[in-house]
């Protein structure tokens, strides 16, 4: 599976653990968090690369990594489409894929360890959306991007 994946600096110790996780079970990633060198930018800026990777289809997941996995989550949820939730552990990473359709999880470096980390990870990458009932639910959430709650009501 191609994978993005991204972190500030707080979280890039972890994103390397990781990332030599992912590609020892026979992923491709694609890396473009903080790297160590230069000056690391708020995670904002490695949310929105990896969003944009998920949305122009040049990977199918996502992980990002920041202290809490919140400010991450929330700016990759910003753009269009995304769905990305802080999960702590892997019954919610497996869930969100499951349930909600979430293409990217988020999770912090100061809340989880490398093996817990490497765990959501796993669950998440093994679950596929349910559709059924949740595509329903999935439509409702959509519209709202849109502003057209109202609308999908009538």
């Amino acid at each position: 599976m191609k994978i993005a994946i991204g972190s500030d600096s707080s979280g890039a110790e972890l994103k390397d653990i990781v990332v030599a996780h992912l590609v020892e079970a026979g992923h491709e990633v694609t890396d473009v968090g903080w790297d160590g060198t230069g000056e690391a930018e708020y995670s904002a800026h490695y949310a929105r690369q990896v969003a944009h990777l998920i949305r122009d289809e040049e990977a199918e997941r996502g992980v990002l990594i920041c202290g809490t996995g919140i400010g991450i989550s929330i700016s990759a949820n910003k753009v269009r489409g995304i769905r990305a939730a802080v999960c702590s552990e892997p019954f919610t990473a497996r869930h969100t894929r499951e349930h909600n359709g979430s293409q990217i999880i988020a999770f912090g470096a100061f809340v989880v360890g490398p093996q817990m980390a490497c765990a959501i990870t796993d669950a998440f990458l093994g679950a596929e959306f349910k559709g059924g009932i949740f595509t329903e639910r999935f439509n409702l959430i959509a519209a709202l991007e849109d502003e057209e709650l109202a609308a999908a009501r009538d």
